[in-house]
């Protein structure tokens, strides 16, 4: 294979997580929106539609293995398949998280919390998720440290969520039988979003690895 074709591939494989990123963001959206609007309708349709990502995963996943079996790329052309390979992982796993989301969005439970703004928090964590996407897609390794930063907002967040949750749980009628089912829903529902926010942070760890060789931000 000539060089040219060969970058053409890379380029190529870029072009398409990124394709892949922006189904993964607009499924978590619509969730939220789901969520927000009890819409069970709309909630099925990102549930249902979770085949699509698993098979954009599969497929990049494939190109990967290629890549690196055929190819045997070395130095940054290595690390940007190797980083690739991780970030659909995390994108296919932010895919989960949306059909966890609209899972929820069909239940009662979430009614009992209404000052657990359930739509900012995921908000935020899908715009970390994409400002992420964005400094893979254009090589910005100073962008991957603000994003890394961000993240302790969204643990803020989170923290103070989840113990609004748990004060209520003390306060709570002890003869509410539906009161832990409800607990365990929403404790589950903070924790997915916080965990969109750690897979934005992965993307951000893997592109400044790519880009600069740079493991600071890899745990």
């Amino acid at each position: 294979m000539s060089r040219n074709a060969y970058q053409e591939q890379l380029y190529e494989l870029r072009e398409r997580i990124l394709e892949m990123s922006d189904v993964v963001c607009q499924r978590f959206r619509r969730s939220l929106e789901a969520y927000e609007r009890s819409d069970d309708a709309l909630a099925e349709r990102v549930i249902e539609g979770d085949h699509e990502i698993n098979q954009l995963y599969l497929d990049l996943e494939a190109d990967c293995i290629d890549l690196l079996a055929l190819q045997q790329p070395v130095a940054g052309d290595l690390r940007f398949v190797a980083s690739s390979f991780k970030i659909i992982t995390d994108l296919e796993r932010v895919g989960d998280l949306a059909v966890n989301l609209a899972e929820y969005a069909t239940q009662s439970g979430r009614e009992r919390y209404p000052e657990v703004d359930v739509v900012h928090i995921g908000t935020e964590t899908v715009l970390m998720l994409e400002d992420a996407m964005q400094a893979y897609a254009t090589d910005d390794a100073a962008a991957t440290h603000e994003i890394a930063a961000s993240d302790d907002e969204i643990d803020a967040l989170c923290e103070r969520a989840s113990r609004s949750v748990v004060r209520e749980l003390l306060t709570a009628d002890p003869s509410d039988e539906q009161l832990l089912e409800d607990v365990s829903q929403m404790l589950l529902t903070i924790r997915d979003l916080e965990r969109v926010g750690d897979h934005a942070v992965n993307v951000a760890a893997r592109t400044l690895y790519m880009v600069e060789n740079d493991d600071t931000l890899l745990y």
